[in-house]
């Protein structure tokens, strides 16, 4: 089921201002900068030994980046992890009782899919499970 921790996504105001930060004050490279319309972000990544950043800039005002940002300000957003089947592992989950935000996969980032966990069942944190 589970693999290893994929990524930890970071929300941002502004992306390009964000990205700059890890590139000349701590020497990273960002590998790629993606739009996602579906998600209403704007997708920047960078590798740290095989785990990512994911910093999320909202693309709308009334997208779920922005409204996080307002209500809590920039940072942490969600920890994502990469799992073997995506549909598999919400059946498991749910079967046990674990509230989950989405049921079904959604489309996300380089053609993945992707679902919430909520965190009333995680203890605090917003669980997303990812599929390449």
């Amino acid at each position: 089921m589970i693999k290893k921790i994929d990524h930890i996504g970071i929300a941002v105001n502004n992306l390009e201002e964000s990205l700059s930060f890890y590139e000349d004050a701590l020497g990273l490279k960002v590998e790629d900068i993606e739009e996602v319309p579906d998600q209403k972000v704007k997708v920047g990544f960078i590798d740290i030994g095989g785990v990512h950043l994911e910093l999320l800039e909202s693309t709308s005002p009334d997208g779920p980046v922005a409204k996080f940002i307002e209500k809590r300000g920039e940072g942490v957003h969600h920890i994502a992890i990469l799992v073997d089947n995506i549909e598999n592992s919400l059946d498991l989950m749910k079967n046990k009782g674990v509230k989950l935000i989405d049921e079904t996969p959604r489309k996300g980032a380089g053609g993945s899919k992707m679902a919430f966990v909520h965190p009333k069942s995680t203890h605090g944190i917003l669980l997303e499970l990812y599929e390449k």
